[in-house]
């Protein structure tokens, strides 16, 4: 059997012997042959081990990991699906950083003109991702939908000040305490659609039409998910009344504008019905034609109405 002492084998691995003897201390990798004068010195069983470490670090396993992997007390499989994804993000966080830089190259004359403010600026949304992804964020969203968290995040220091901050916080909680005690009430009741509309003002306000995607992927993935409603004190049950109550409103919404269709003049509906479009969908294309689909298949809005959408969509 070949037997090596830390020096040979950092030489053959090209592992460090500071490194070596650290795994030593935190009994990651122990020699395990213990010769007649007291040295102990490695086996070919420890040089596999030595390799599967290398081989894991490579992975970006931390050495915690690690020893629970090769101790057999974790799910090696499992951990192995979640390194990849985490992987698989950073790589994509990467391919990202590459095309701004470029992006910044192609749009800057010299090194004086180069927008350090708004490259720091980047540099703290990546940071920023990085944090929301051990979150419940980074279970639940992607990648493109975590970046644009961090940016949203990032982009409320500038666009409110602390009062404003404030005034829809205590909006947010009147919401959430009105939404509370009418759990009994039907949803799609006046009082409901009411509380949809005030949802909805209240979030677009905070929004914008910029993170719209963003507003409905927090909402589907992350309150009825089960991940942030205890957060603002609303149960699963609370969440449920209000996304119903939100889509009240947004049917009360439509069937207020295509009802006038035949009553009223075509270009006065156009602004309204551009005016709702903005507010649920922003300039998002995909959330637009979701929108199209849904009053497509609603029985209670006329066969009229439903070709002028059309005629709208083919313009």
């Amino acid at each position: 059997m070949t037997k090596w002492y830390v020096k040979d084998l950092s030489k053959i691995t090209g592992v460090s012997t500071q490194t070596l003897h650290h795994y030593d201390r935190i009994d990651l990798l122990k020699p395990s042959i213990r010769l007649a004068n007291g040295y102990r010195v490695y086996s070919e069983k420890d040089l596999l081990k030595l390799q599967q470490i290398i081989a894991l670090k490579f992975f970006g396993f931390e050495l915690s990991q690690i020893k629970g992997l090769l101790s057999g007390s974790v799910a090696t499989l499992e951990h192995f699906s979640v390194q990849a994804k985490l992987l698989e993000q950073k790589a994509n966080m990467l391919l990202e950083a590459s095309k701004t830089l470029k992006g910044i190259i192609s749009d800057v004359n010299d090194d004086e003109s180069i927008p350090w403010e708004t490259i720091i600026k980047l540099i703290e949304v990546y940071h920023m991702t990085q944090q929301l992804e051990k979150t419940w964020a980074g279970k639940v969203l992607t990648q493109e939908e975590l970046a644009q968290y961090a940016s949203f995040e990032q982009s409320l220091k500038d666009r409110f000040t602390e009062n404003e901050q404030k005034m829809f916080e205590q909006d947010w909680d009147d919401i959430v305490q009105q939404v509370n005690s009418h759990l009994k009430t039907d949803p799609t009741s006046e009082v409901g659609i009411t509380l949809g509309k005030r949802c909805m003002d209240c979030v677009n306000h905070l929004y914008g039409k910029k993170y719209v995607k963003l507003r409905n992927a927090i909402w589907r993935k992350g309150f009825k998910g089960g991940h942030l409603g205890s957060e603002h004190n609303l149960s699963l049950d609370a969440v449920a009344w209000l996304d119903q109550a939100i889509d009240a409103y947004f049917r009360s919404q439509i069937y207020s504008i295509l009802n006038q269709i035949g009553n009223q003049p075509l270009a006065a509906i156009l602004n309204q019905w551009e005016a709702f479009l903005s507010n649920i969908s922003g300039d998002e294309e995909s959330l637009r034609n979701e929108v199209f689909e849904y009053v497509m298949q609603d029985n209670n809005i006329s066969k009229e109405a439903k070709n002028w959408l059309r005629s709208l969509s083919k313009a």
